[in-house]
């Protein structure tokens, strides 16, 4: 598997495990940037009142799972989702989370970026 699938497969596992705890995938590999500089939200998702927007990372351990989420991607990431809120009127909840992927483990960090 290269790179680019083994990306597809984490992020499909991720909205599995979101899925599983309730929420609806709104978009999946969102791209927004022609003004703002090329940002790609991997996974949005909502349940109730609550916007999600989650980056994926998949390695072989948490601890490098954590260093590829870097302080120039969280910043792309938090300015993309300001321009999605924006374009769908979004009035509820917002929160960045990651979902790293080791393995066939999920973990999840809510409120993380």
């Amino acid at each position: 598997m290269n790179s680019y699938e083994s990306g597809l497969f984490a992020e499909f596992m991720a909205k599995m495990y979101l899925r599983m705890h309730g929420f609806h995938i709104v978009k999946s590999r969102y791209i927004t940037g022609r003004n703002t500089g090329r940002a790609e939200i991997d996974i949005i998702a909502r349940r109730h009142n609550l916007m999600i927007f989650v980056e994926v990372k998949r390695r072989p351990n948490v601890d490098t799972a954590w260093a590829a989420i870097t302080p120039k991607q969280s910043l792309r990431l938090r300015r993309a989702a300001e321009g999605f809120v924006a374009k769908t009127n979004w009035n509820g909840d917002a929160r960045f989370d990651a979902i790293l992927v080791c393995g066939l483990h999920v973990y999840w960090a809510r409120g993380a970026l």
